[in-house]
Formats: structure tokens, sequence, C-alpha cells
């Protein structure tokens, strides 16, 4: 029971924020402390910027906007990064406000647009600022969930746009996860939208504790069993003598293998093994866990993942829930034509949900991950085997969060996951209401350092950083609405200008530092026989000439070594100077095949081991001494051809001398560089150092060491100038390139928006100016519905990795012409790119445009997927951007003076959406 005091303040608090008191009564939990700070700033007139952890709640600020614009009779946008999540807040908002109340606007969806509460991703939100929409009218507040989006690559600087654009009338409300440098982010809000409020939250509202599963038992990471300790908590003494034990066992097994090789195939060493991801749910449900996310990192893996424990007979629910589950899927996939179900995997992602597991990834049909994240959230679904994509958005927490690996993919290697990227991850442990603490798992593997672990548990510093930059459609646009004067001076009030210029700050700190410095050092060189900086420049020049001529002499030596080493043939007998294979060897195979940098033979050593040598084993020229017959049979890897061959070797190395250096190494040995002849350059800074005034100062070498000092500081400070230069004014100078291309093209005219231009600013694709130039030249003015999907496809598409894009099957007839165009025309403006300091455009990515014909054409689903090798999901994500395409290409049409187009762009999007791709689901 609350004593009088506390029920005074409420009292007091309820008299000063009415709305909230009435907002408050609607839940039956009381609001943290958080979010009454930001909703009381929220109705005293102020924007916000919240940053909390990831289950905290902080989108309570968020439906507290939306009650106030409500009470206030004003309009509120709920904007979030992907349509998933779009979709999941609709359905949040409709159950209490109903549908005739709220709006959605995705691009695929259009529902109830002039609603007072409608949800939408920011790119509508963007292109409605700069269409001028009518639907802005009366708007008050605009949410912006997940704002940290800002800093992604592809997509960031729509938040960006919007933040800067929206009328100074509306507040903005930006939840953001727990980034290092909110207040910074929050000084740049308050800049460009006036008075906002930022709110910092770190505690999680359910515990989060830390372990590792080595083989089926589980540890806690931290001696105190804590989760997000500070670095100065100490990590299990258990962990570290696995970690010892493991690397003793690692150092015995190498031993092992070293005394052993050559003696034929020998068993792995034992490990600690990773457990099988049927053991490690097995393990989780044995310790009341579940329900789980067990975090992958490939499609493939989670696929697979499911198969085991389907394998294994894994089953997680009770028949009642059984029943429950098909019953639902069978309902929520009733619009998916039945001779679609098998290629789609419908009965076995069935019979996993029905057994409680599923995986979720961007290759699922949109369907099927929906079906996996309302039973999941509902507690029928008991684990999710899924890629990281899931930690982005969507609701859907959990009791526990399994990390298989700690390293993934990130579109070009295999790299270590941050610090960031790990609580994103396990921040989903710990569901608020229904867990007292959440279980963060982490698998042991062979290597592992459990004290960097505890360093990425513990690490609290994940900074925001800007993506921005200006692109040529966001140019167009800008001109038109402002002119190019105030569209640059807007731009410069961007956070990516913001925090270069806060970064400014701090090199001029540095710059004047290192500029007092420079006089200090130079004063303490002074020298009262003449000018001593003259003097050791002389020295330094010295110094480079005979470096120079050291690198040169190297470089020749290792030209010589790679001739050397090419002009071997199979027979040869060589001597290797040096390196853990050093003696006489017999040449199998030169390895001066095409596609290698330098020569790599692989050869038979008199100690019997069949070898490729590298340049590091030869620090001298290879020489042949003599020759021997290699069968032609030969077979490395055989030890009994390696012990004849090694052999026959021995018993002709017994006549050689192996001590004996070749003529031309006695000859180098003898003459030194250049014959025994000094550099006439080098001769001539000699001669200059020994006539200088300074040369004969008593105390000449503690002035060089000044000098050397300054000549440091003095790099060092032309550094720092560069920096400062490059970062002033980035943005608006990227602007000034961007609308030099464009002026060059006749899209600007006088700085003013051309007709050209005016067709650009209706397409938003990444691909925006190749799309513009292809409706300008009329490359497809000619094509039938089918065709014009596949010349889109060009510029929506990317193959996941640079290694899927192999020839490509193409459509017969005049497309073919247009595709080839269309490349020939990217070629065109890549080089202006690069003549313009810009890299904006990638090349087209044919890999989508057999699929997008062909699905255009009529084929069936499983035609279509057979033939271009795609997954469900990845067909139906590419097809609704090329719809997106198709339908701005429409618009630009219309704008351009092309109703054909027009019509034939909107009966591409006709053929296209069908099947699969009609129903309207989550997507990303």
């Amino acid at each position: 029971m609350s004593t009088p005091s506390e029920r005074y303040a409420r009292f007091r608090a309820e008299q000063g924020n009415p709305v909230l008191a009435d907002f408050r009564a609607m839940y039956d939990f009381a609001l943290d402390d958080f979010q009454v700070r930001a909703c009381e700033a929220l109705e005293a007139g102020d924007g916000v910027l919240v940053a909390a952890p990831t289950g905290s709640g902080k989108t309570i600020v968020g439906e507290f906007a939306v009650h106030l614009a409500l009470h206030q009779g004003r309009k509120a946008f709920y904007t979030t990064p992907i349509k998933a999540l779009s979709n999941q807040k609709y359905a949040d908002l409709v159950d209490r406000y109903g549908s005739d109340r709220v709006g959605l606007l995705t691009g695929d969806n259009t529902v109830n647009g002039e609603a007072p509460i409608v949800v939408m991703t920011t790119e509508v939100l963007r292109n409605m600022l700069y269409a001028g929409s009518g639907t802005l009218a009366g708007l008050g507040f605009v949410v912006m969930d997940e704002v940290h989006y800002l800093a992604d690559r592809s997509r960031g600087a729509v938040w960006e746009e919007v933040i800067i654009h929206l009328p100074e009338s509306v507040a903005v409300v930006s939840l953001s996860a727990t980034v290092s440098n909110a207040e910074e982010f929050g000084d740049w809000m308050a800049t460009v939208r006036g008075s906002t409020t930022t709110i910092v939250e770190e505690t999680r509202p359910v515990p989060l504790y830390q372990h590792v599963m080595v083989g089926r038992r589980l540890h806690d990471l931290f001696e105190d069993g804590s989760g997000f300790a500070d670095p100065s908590s100490r990590v299990n003494p258990e962990l570290e003598r696995v970690a010892r034990d493991d690397w003793r066992r690692t150092r015995t097994t190498d031993r092992r293998a070293k005394g052993e090789r050559g003696r034929g195939p020998r068993r792995p060493p034992p490990r600690g093994g990773l457990p099988s991801r049927y053991d490690v749910v097995e393990r989780l449900e044995r310790d009341a866990l579940l329900p789980a996310i067990y975090f992958i990192f490939s499609r493939v893996g989670c696929d697979a993942a499911v198969q085991q424990c389907l394998d294994a007979n894994l089953r997680l629910t009770s028949p009642a829930e059984r029943d429950e589950i098909v019953a639902f899927v069978e309902e929520r996939c009733s619009h998916l034509p039945e001779e679609d179900l098998h290629v789609l995997g419908y009965h076995d992602f069935l019979d996993g949900l029905s057994r409680g597991v599923a995986a979720h990834h961007a290759g699922m049909l949109p369907t099927f991950k929906e079906c996996v994240e309302e039973l999941f959230e509902s507690g029928r679904c008991r684990v999710v085997f899924a890629t990281e994509t899931l930690a982005l958005g969507i609701n859907m927490p959990a009791r526990s969060v399994v990390i298989e690996k700690l390293t993934k993919w990130n579109g070009e290697t295999h790299a270590d996951i941050t610090p960031g990227e790990y609580t994103q991850l396990t921040g989903r442990a710990g569901r608020r209401g229904i867990d007292v603490e959440g279980h963060g798992v982490v698998l042991w593997s062979p290597g592992m350092e459990p004290k960097s672990l505890a360093g990425l548990a513990s690490t609290r510093t994940y900074p925001l950083r800007s993506s921005f930059r200006p692109s040529y459609n966001m140019a167009v646009n800008l001109v038109h609405q402002t002119g190019r004067t105030t569209a640059r001076e807007l731009l410069e009030s961007s956070f990516a200008q913001f925090q270069a210029d806060r970064a400014v700050v701090g090199l001029a700190r540095q710059l004047r530092k290192a500029e007092e410095g420079l006089a200090g050092y130079a004063e303490s060189a002074t020298c009262d026989k003449g000018d001593f900086m003259e003097y050791a420049g002389l020295r330094r020049r010295l110094s480079d000439i005979e470096a120079g001529a050291a690198r040169a002499r190297k470089a020749d030596r290792r030209q010589e070594i790679v001739t050397s080493l090419e002009a071997l043939r199979p027979g040869d007998v060589i001597e290797v100077p040096t390196g853990k294979y050093a003696g006489f060897a017999v040449v199998i195979d030169p390895g001066t095949r095409s596609g290698r940098e330098d020569p790599r033979p692989y050869v038979v050593t008199e100690s019997r081991h069949a070898r490729r040598l590298t340049l590091t084993d030869f620090n001298r020229p290879a020489e042949r001494l003599t020759r021997l017959k290699v069968p032609r049979n030969f077979n490395g890897r055989n030890a009994q051809s390696r012990r004849d061959l090694a052999i026959t070797l021995q018993m002709r190395a017994g006549q050689l001398d192996p001590g004996s250096p070749s003529r031309r190494e006695r000859a180098r040995a003898q003459g030194g560089p250049a014959g025994g002849h000094e550099d006439p350059e080098v001769a001539r800074t000699r001669a200059a150092i020994r006539s200088h005034p300074c040369h004969s100062c008593p105390n000449r070498e503690s002035h060089a060491r000044w000098a050397e000092r300054h000549h440091k500081l003095e790099r060092e400070t032309a550094t720092l100038r560069r920096r400062i230069e490059s970062r002033t004014n980035t943005i608006a100078r990227q602007f000034d390139r961007v609308c030099d291309v464009l002026t060059s093209l006749g899209y600007l005219v006088d700085d003013e928006v051309g007709e050209a231009g005016r067709t650009l600013m209706r397409v938003h694709t990444e691909m925006d100016l190749v799309a513009a130039e292809c409706l300008r030249a009329g490359l497809w003015d000619d094509l039938d519905p089918a065709e014009l999907a596949a010349a889109l496809s060009v510029l929506v598409f990317e193959a996941r990795r640079p290694d899927d894009a192999h020839s490509p099957r193409l459509p017969q007839g005049r497309v073919r012409d247009v595709i080839a165009d269309t490349v020939s025309l990217w070629a065109e403006l890549d080089r202006l790119e690069r003549e313009n300091r810009l890299d904006f455009l990638r090349e087209p990515d044919l890999g989508f445009a057999w699929a997008a014909y062909r699905w255009a054409m009529g084929a069936g689903l499983d035609e279509v997927l057979n033939e271009t090798d795609l997954a469900a999901g990845d067909f139906v994500r590419w097809v609704k951007q090329l719809l997106d395409l198709a339908g701005q290409v429409a618009d630009a049409a219309a704008t351009g003076g092309k109703p054909a187009l027009r019509e034939n762009a909107r009966l591409t999007i006709g053929a296209l959406r069908r099947g699969v791709v009609a129903y309207s689901s989550l997507t990303e």
C-alpha cells in the first residue's frame, strides 16, 4: 500500500499531466521512471529521444504520443524501418483504437491513409514530405521507432531527411536502442528540431545472465553469475580452466602431429566440442529455459537445425498444442495455391512447427515467417533457429538466446560480432512481465577466450554514426523545394555534418598544440653556425636516397628469384637455401600456372616431404644443379612414391657440394651494390653535408635530435590539416558534386530543376539516376509487361554474394538489347561519377531478369524457383521491390509525358502481383 506522501506526489503529477494520468489508467502495470519522464516531456511540448535496451518498453512512449495526438485533435504518424514492424504495430494500434482510426501505408498496403493515426515505413513519410502530400495537414507527432537505423549504410539517410524536413510544429519522438553517444544525437535533434529531451535508460527490466555451454554443461560466464557486469567483474575460474585444458590438448595434439607426420591418417584431437543442436535444445528444456531463439547466422544452418531436431524425434508441444498449431497454420496459409505448397516446403514447415521448432530467415516465405512470429509470441513455438535479421525490430522476446558462433558473414568476410551486435542479439532474452530473468548462452568452441567473451558481454560503447549522403533523387527534390543555395545550407544541418564538425573541434585543438610544439622544437634546434633545419634536410635526403636504393636492390633480388623459379622444370634438382625444408629437393611441378602472382614449386625433399615452396624459402635465386627423372605416375600423397624418389635424390645429392655459393653469389659478394661504385646523387649529397657550416658544430647531434622531432611533428601537423579540411563542409561539398553531375546531364538547369529533373524526382530507388536515364533514353518504351519486368529487375536485384553472380540466363528478343544498353548507360554514368569523385551507382545485376520475366509471363512458382535456384522468401522480396520500382516508373512516366509506358508499367505490376506475391504479408 502506498504512503500518504506517495499518494500526494501522484496526485500532484496527475494535476500537472492530466493526459498522462488518463493514459496510465489504460495499463494494468506501473510505468517505469524513464517512461514517465519521457511522457511528461511530450505533454509539456518537447520532442524526446529515448535510448533504452531491447525489451525495456520504450514503445510505451510512442504509444503515449499517439494518445496525446488524439487528445489534442491532431494526427500522429508511427514510422518503422521495415514493413514487418509496420504491420505488427498497425495490428497493435487497431486493437486499441479500432480500425476506423488507424491507417497503414507501407508501399504494399494502403489502408485508411487519412486516419488520425497512420503507421508507415520511414521511406513512405520521406516521399510524402517531398511530394508535399495533403495527408501531412494537421500532423502533430511523428514517432520514429528504431531510429538507430540511421546508421544503416544503404537506408540510413532517410531518417535524417525526415528529421530535417518535418515542419517545426511537429514533435518528433525518437526511440533508439542503447547507444553510447545518445546525448550527442540528442544535441543534434535539439539543434534541428528545437527543444528535445534526451532520456537514456541502461537498466534492463529483466536481468540477463550470461552462460557458456561446454559440451552439454552450462557454465556461468562471470564468477558471481552476473549478466552485463562492468569490466572489473571476474570471469568464472571454471571457464578459464576449460580454456587452459583446451590449449594444452591442442599443443599436445600439434606435437603429436609433427612426430607422426608422414605416417598416414590420424584421429582428430579430442574436443570439449560443439554440442549438437538437439543436445542444446534438450538441455534448455531440462533447465526450463525455453522458449529460446537460437542464432546460427546461416540460412542453410537454420533449416538444417530444424531437420536435425525432426530426425531426433524432438517434440516440445503437447497433443492439444499440436492441434492448435496445425489449425492456425492451415488457416493462415489457406491463401497459398495448393500446387505451390510442395515447392514451398509447406509440409516440412508445418511438421516442425507442430513439434515446437522452426527456422526464421530472409529466404523464407513471408507468410511462413509471420506464422513463426505469432506462434512464438504466443508461446506455442518453443525454439526458433534464426539469422541475425530477427534481431532487428520484430517483437519476439524469449526466455533464452543461444549464439552458436561469435563470427558471422558481413557481406565480404567472416568477422567477429561486435559488442553492439552481441547486445542486440542477447537483448531479446527475458520477457517483461513473464520471466524474472533472461539467459544468454554462447556455445564453447576450441580457441575461445573467456576474458574476450566477458569483454564482449560487458562493453557498453556502441556509438551511433551517421551514414547520411545526398543522393541524386534527394538533390532534385531539395532544389525543387528550396533552391540550390538553401538546400546546401539545409544539408549542413545533417547529423553527419554535426558529427564531423564536432570532430573538427577536437582536431583543431590538436593542431594548435602541434603548432606550439613545432615552434618549441625549432627553437631548440637553432644553431649559431647556420640554418640547422636546412642541414637536417640534407641528412634526411641522404637517408631517403640510400633507403630507396636498398629497396630497389631488394626488388631486383626478388625479381631475380622469381625469374629463376619460373625457369624450373620437372626433374630439376635445386638447393632450398632457407626455411623449414632447406636442403636439396627435386621439382615435381614448377607451380607457374596462370592466376598465381608468384611461382610456388611443388618439390620432394631429401627428408621425404612433398611440399609447395614460396619465395620466403629463397634468399637467393634457385639454380638447377642436376636433373632426375620423375616417374610419370608419381603421386606426392603416396608415402612409398616419396620414399623412392627421396632415396634417388639423396644418392645424387652425395655428388654435390651444398656449401659452395654460386658464381653469381660470389660475384655479388665481391662487387657489392653497383659494382662498388657510389651513386652520383649520394656523392653530391654527402659533399653538401660536409661543406655545410652546421656540420662542424660541436652540438650537432643534439640539434639533430630536435630537428628530427620537428620533422616528425611537422608531418603529423600536415596530416591534421588535411583531416580538418576533409571534414569541414563535407556534406555540402558532396552535394555540390552531385549537383555538378545533374547539371552536366541536364537534370538541373541554372540551379533549378529541369524537365528531366522532374522525372527523377519520382524515382526513389538506389539506382535512381540510371532509372531516370533509361526513361529519358526511351529504353523501356517498346517492351511488353514481362520484358519490362526483366529490364527493371537489373536495377533492384543484388546477388547475396559476389560469387552468386554467374552468367545469368536472359529472355530472348529486344529486352536483351535493352539490358545491354542499360549496362552501357550505367558505365557512362560510372565514368561521370568517378570524374566527380562520387560512388553511388552499383553495376546492374542481371541475376533476377529471367525469374522476373518468367513470373510476369505466368509461369508457376515451382518452375521459377527450380529454374533460378532462389529461395521462396528471396523471390517474393525481390518481386515486391520490383513492384515498388514499377510503381515509381509509372509515376515518373506520367510526369515525363509517356502515357503508354505508364500504362505498361501498371500492366507489369498486375502481371507480377499474383500467387504468393499477391498476399500482402510481413516482409522486409
